[in-house]
């Protein structure tokens, strides 16, 4: 593959291990910033396992109703303790997991902090999970609205809803903390891979590259 390739991908939340394998494919990783927000998207929303199955959780955003929001306007809803919520729930599915501990101070710390626009808070957990997993790549944004013009694009492939195929991604078997339970839960968020896997997170993502 050319190292000029441009990959684009959008914002999100906690992103699914299949969106940082994106960032150690050669090429120049952007992040959409000149999109509409689409809901009901890794945008605002990451999956992880607790002891009853997957549990989806969603940050409330500000959003007028039949109105379209830039993506990099988008305002973040503080009227209740989501964050408090989320933090919770991560505990309660990933304390016994190996690396819980290790990692625990800081995945809390960028949890509870307190930002009004969604992109600028996904850039500072998506910063913070980067340097975690020790991928060496500068977090990027896109200049304006593209349609097209990309090598590969992402923007709308990596979703919870559909599982659309993509040939560069072939997720590595890890062990999980219900797997025993569930099986094994495919392209949870990245935070499962982190708690689950520790040091050996950067090779399993580099092995569910085919």
């Amino acid at each position: 593959m050319s190292k000029e390739q441009r990959i684009v991908l959008s914002t999100s939340y906690f992103a699914p291990v299949q969106y940082f394998t994106k960032f150690l494919i050669p090429g120049q990783v952007l992040i959409e910033k000149h999109e509409n927000f689409t809901k009901q998207t890794f945008r605002n929303r990451c999956t992880i396992s607790g002891a009853n199955g997957p549990i989806s959780l969603t940050i409330p955003v500000k959003r007028g109703s039949f109105h379209k929001v830039n993506i990099s306007e988008l305002a973040i809803e503080h009227l209740y303790p989501w964050q408090d919520n989320h933090w919770r729930s991560i505990e309660s599915a990933y304390r016994s997991a190996p690396f819980f501990q290790f990692y625990e101070e800081e995945i809390r710390s960028v949890l509870e902090k307190k930002y009004d626009l969604l992109i600028d808070f996904n850039h500072e957990i998506l910063t913070v999970l980067l340097t975690l997993f020790r991928i060496d790549q500068q977090v990027e944004y896109t200049d304006e609205f593209e349609k097209d013009g990309y090598n590969l694009d992402y923007r709308e492939t990596i979703q919870p809803k559909k599982k659309i195929p993509d040939p560069l991604f072939d997720p590595v078997v890890y062990p999980q903390v219900f797997q025993s339970k569930f099986g094994f839960q495919p392209n949870l968020s990245a935070l499962d891979l982190l708690f689950n896997t520790g040091p050996d997170a950067l090779g399993i993502l580099h092995e569910s590259i085919p």
